[in-house]
């Protein structure tokens, strides 16, 4: 399984990102999946998760300001994520989970900054 991640970038305090992630390859039933994030000298942390039955898992520090969501028919799921603050730039990695397997995506960084 391969994952690929897009939609990260630069944008001022305030403003909005939408991040997305695509599951390639042999795909057959894919459980979690979630959003992670890994700053500068600080641990990966998880950021939030969808189930396959629909239920959301937020990080407290992002409730009420990103919303995760999935399209199982594209293997995608997405991050909007809005009123960013400077201490939300990262690295957002994508993680699923397959049976007993998890993969991870590569990486977008997310810059906020005035």
């Amino acid at each position: 399984v391969q994952l690929v991640e897009s939609g990260g970038g630069f944008v001022q305090p305030g403003g909005s990102l939408s991040l997305s992630c695509t599951a390639s390859g042999s795909i057959f039933s894919i459980g979690v999946m979630g959003w992670y994030r890994q700053a500068p000298g600080k641990q990966r942390e998880l950021v939030a998760a969808i189930t396959s039955g629909g239920a959301r898992n937020y990080a407290d520090f992002v409730k009420g300001r990103f919303t995760i969501s999935r399209d199982d028919a594209k293997n995608t799921v997405y991050l909007q994520m809005n009123n960013l603050k400077p201490e939300d730039t990262a690295v957002y990695y994508c993680n699923v989970d397959q049976y007993t397997s998890n993969y991870w995506g590569q990486g977008t960084q997310v810059t906020v900054s005035s």
